[in-house]
This record gives structure tokens, C-alpha cells and sequence, in this order.
């Protein structure tokens, strides 16, 4: 399984706050139990209906598909990491599969919590490319196979949230001024009263490594589509961007030598650890990010930066350094991979 890093850190407007959106299509095939009430010979049989099913229209050759109960732990861990897969989905003994689209712009998850569940994920705030993708192969598969559906329902779904036409908009969002402002517990609270969740960095259950959220819709039952996508990516999206943009400069303004402080003990840390975890490194590289955003660092770009936050995680560390899999030769392996790629960019730099 190979997975260059650097496909996912392309830049796209409003990348100093939005990191990557997700379109994720919940779908059930008709005449089969829901995954949890199915019998293993059911699954399986759900998996082979998907995996062989012919696509027409946007996807003549199909998908590359991945057995989860073949890949090893750390091919597992590598999707986890690339949010490609929920942690649930890598650790069930279930018959289960992954079906990869180019650049892994686009994911179906067989046998999750639903039979179906497809993704689009995609750099920056490109929600509705996302979309027409997530779309296209929901419509090319139902070409196909027939999706459970319910005339005044919907399609149906094992959680009563997803039942309607089935579909969750998000944004993992990077949000270090609200919570450095103290402002996120009262964005958490909004987003509830607006039916939104916001989960940590890789989703349900998780907790929000390195200041970065994952925020979605919570109900699809009774709107469209499009009347969801449109207030998700004309309302609620645009509304939390200006909101961490205005706690950013309100830090600046009223006490600038404290983040220039945070910024600038980060970057230093960062060019001499000779030992560094996995969590610390990405709650470190975040404040990096934050510091390209606020223009505190130059010479040093968020593309760099977000190859890095891939790069540091335990997967993606082991398969560029395979003694990396144990976890002391791990933090020193990561802590010499973020030394020689930050070891340059200061030369000149002004701040320095």
C-alpha cells in the first residue's frame, strides 16, 4: 500500500483555517439486515455485490479495493491516519472492504456501521467538488444495486441521524484562537443549538489534537441535499472561518509578545527535540500553522507544514523508517525527520 503524503497538502483559499472537507454518503443495500444485525455469510455477500458491481459514467475502471482483513496493522493505521477509515472500521474482524478512488479523493467504506459509506475528501474548502464526487458514485452504484428506501423516509440507515437522503457535510477546521481565547467551548455549544457536532481529529470519540476540529451536520432527514450543502457551505462554514480569523487578530492586538512567544518556543523546539511523541509533535506543528497564518513565520509554507502533521503520525513514520515502529526509536526517528525538514527554512528569515 503506497500513499505519498504530499498528494493531500495542496493549497486552496481559506487553507489557513479550513484543512480538508468531507462529503460522506450513508447508503444500505435493500433486502439485507444493517452490518450490526447481519450474519458474517450476509456481509460478505453485501461486499461482493459492491466490489463487483460494474460503474459506468465518471468511474469506467472501477475502484482499487483494499481487504481490511488482509492488511496488516500498520497499512490499517496508515488509513486511520489519512482519514480515509474510522478507527471502528480498521479494528472490526468483520468481512469488510475499502475501495480507493484516484489520489484517494474518493473512499467507500463496505460494511461500517452502514454497508455503504462514501466519502470524498479533498484539501481545503472544495466542498462542492467534493460533492459532485461523493454524487456521482452514489448514482453510478445505485445504477447497479438496489439502496434500501423508504418513499416518505428516505434511504434508510442504522442511525436514525442519517435516515432522510443520508448525507454529512464537514470541515476539519484548525481553530488555535478560539481555544487559546477561550471561545470554543461557546462555539461547541452553538453548533449543538444549530444540530452540528464537533468531533476531535479523527472523529467520533476522539479528542482535538493540535487545536484541529471536525465539524459536521447532525440531521438529514427532511431537507435536501443541495439545501444542505448550501447552508453548510454559504453559512456555517464562512461564519466559523471569520470567527477564528477575528479571535486571531483580537489576540494579536491585545497581547502580541505572548503568542509571538508560543510561536516562536515551538519553532525552537521543533529545530532541536532530539526526542518527540507523536502528539506533541502535531500540537507543536499546529502552532507552527498558526504562526504561517497569523504572518509570525515566514519563509515557511502551510504545504510544508501539513506534509509534516502526515508525516509525524506512527503509520506514516514507520513506513518512511521501519525501526520507527517501536515507540523510543519512533520519537527519535520523528524528531530527526522534523529537524532536517525545518532545518533550512530559517536561514535569512528576518525573525530569526
Amino acid at each position: 500500500m503506497n500513499m505519498d503524503p504530499q498528494s493531500e497538502t495542496k493549497s486552496h483559499n481559506d487553507s489557513d483555517v479550513v484543512v480538508s472537507v468531507r462529503i460522506r454518503v450513508a447508503r444500505n443495500l435493500a433486502g439485507f439486515p444493517f452490518t450490526g444485525r447481519a450474519s458474517d455469510a450476509q456481509r460478505q455477500e453485501v461486499l461482493q455485490m459492491v466490489t463487483r458491481a460494474p460503474l459506468g459514467g465518471a468511474f469506467p475502471d472501477g475502484l482499487a479495493w483494499v481487504n481490511m482483513n488482509q492488511a496488516s496493522l500498520q497499512e490499517r493505521q496508515l488509513l486511520v491516519e489519512r482519514h480515509l477509515v474510522s478507527k471502528h472500521f480498521a479494528e472490526s474482524a468483520l468481512p469488510r472492504a475499502l475501495g480507493l478512488g484516484h489520489n484517494e479523493e474518493l473512499g467507500v467504506m463496505v460494511n461500517e456501521e452502514d454497508h455503504l459509506r462514501i466519502q470524498s475528501i479533498l484539501p481545503g474548502f472544495r466542498l462542492d467538488e467534493a460533492f459532485a464526487l461523493a454524487r456521482s458514485f452514489d448514482q453510478a452504484l445505485e445504477e447497479t444495486v438496489d439502496f434500501a428506501f423508504h418513499q416518505r423516509w428516505g434511504y434508510l440507515t442504522a442511525c436514525p441521524t442519517n435516515v432522510g437522503c443520508g448525507i454529512r457535510l464537514g470541515a476539519m477546521l484548525h481553530l488555535p484562537a478560539l481555544r487559546y481565547s477561550g471561545e470554543i467551548e461557546r462555539v461547541k455549544r452553538a453548533a449543538k443549538d444549530l444540530h452540528l457536532a464537533v468531533r476531535g481529529y479523527y472523529g467520533e470519540g476522539t479528542d482535538a489534537i493540535g487545536n484541529f476540529y471536525q465539524v459536521s451536520n447532525q440531521v438529514t432527514l427532511g431537507t435536501s441535499e443541495e439545501e444542505l450543502l448550501q447552508h453548510f457551505r454559504d453559512e456555517v462554514i464562512p461564519k466559523l472561518v471569520d470567527y477564528e480569523r477575528t479571535a486571531r487578530h483580537m489576540l494579536l492586538d491585545k497581547n502580541r509578545p505572548l503568542v509571538e512567544d508560543k510561536v516562536y518556543r515551538a519553532r525552537a523546539t521543533l529545530k532541536v527535540a532530539r526526542l518527540l511523541g507523536a502528539e506533541e509533535a502535531t500540537k507543536l506543528l499546529s502552532t507552527l500553522r498558526f504562526g504561517i497564518a497569523t504572518g509570525l513565520l515566514h519563509n515557511l509554507s502551510l504545504e510544508r507544514v501539513e506534509q509534516l502533521l502526515l508525516q509525524v503520525q506512527p503509520a506514516h513514520l514507520a513506513q518512511l523508517d521501519p525501526f520507527a515502529a517501536e515507540e523510543e526509536m519512533g520519537r527519535l526517528s520523528r524528531a530527526n525527520l522534523v529537524r532536517r525538514s525545518l532545518g533550512d527554512y530559517t536561514e535569512g528569515s528576518p525573525e530569526i
